[in-house]
């Protein structure tokens, strides 16, 4: 039996095929190139960021986070000709909320030793301070030897409150 959630699925994407008429889009992003954001729910990157169906690859994480994303954006320059990231944290962000320890300790809670055990020494890659967090990944970036130097990379922060950007790098 399908839940809420999944019957839900089934029946917008019901209405989105019947309006359906983008299935000839190329494969790579039209615009050449790549967003790094959130997972944040508050954010809708198409929306915010004027990003249209074939642009560009958008690609969501906890915090908006370059090392996690390392390896989607090495796919998407070496295999799908993307040439610049544009890499966007968000104010009122989780990441801010908490340190690696607390983490951690709510693992263990919830899951147990095993769980805890599977994550020991497990970087959740928290950050106390924003812009802060937005230099470091975009300098952590252009260090990256998977990530060439012609390839160009801005740091920005959006604003849940307001729904505005703000470039910071």
């Amino acid at each position: 039996m399908a839940t809420h959630i999944q019957a839900n699925l089934q029946k917008k994407n019901a209405e989105y095929v019947s309006n359906f008429k983008d299935g000839h889009l190329a494969l790579p992003p039209a615009k050449k190139y790549a967003v790094v954001t959130c997972m944040d729910a508050r954010i809708d990157p198409a929306a915010a960021y004027g990003i249209n169906l074939g642009d560009a690859h958008v690609i969501r994480n906890a915090g908006g986070n370059a090392r996690d994303a390392l390896r989607s954006l090495v796919i998407s320059e070496q295999l799908l000709g993307t040439n610049e990231i544009l890499l966007i944290k968000h104010t009122a962000c989780g990441m801010l909320t908490f340190k690696n320890e607390n983490a951690h300790a709510v693992v263990e809670q919830n899951l147990g030793a095993a769980g805890q055990q599977e994550l020991s020494g497990f970087d959740f890659q928290p950050f106390p301070d924003l812009e802060k967090a937005v230099e470091d990944d975009v300098r952590y970036l252009k260090a990256s030897k998977a990530i060439p130097d012609s390839i160009t990379i801005s740091g920005w922060v959006y604003e849940v409150e307001t729904g505005k950007v703000k470039q910071i790098v």
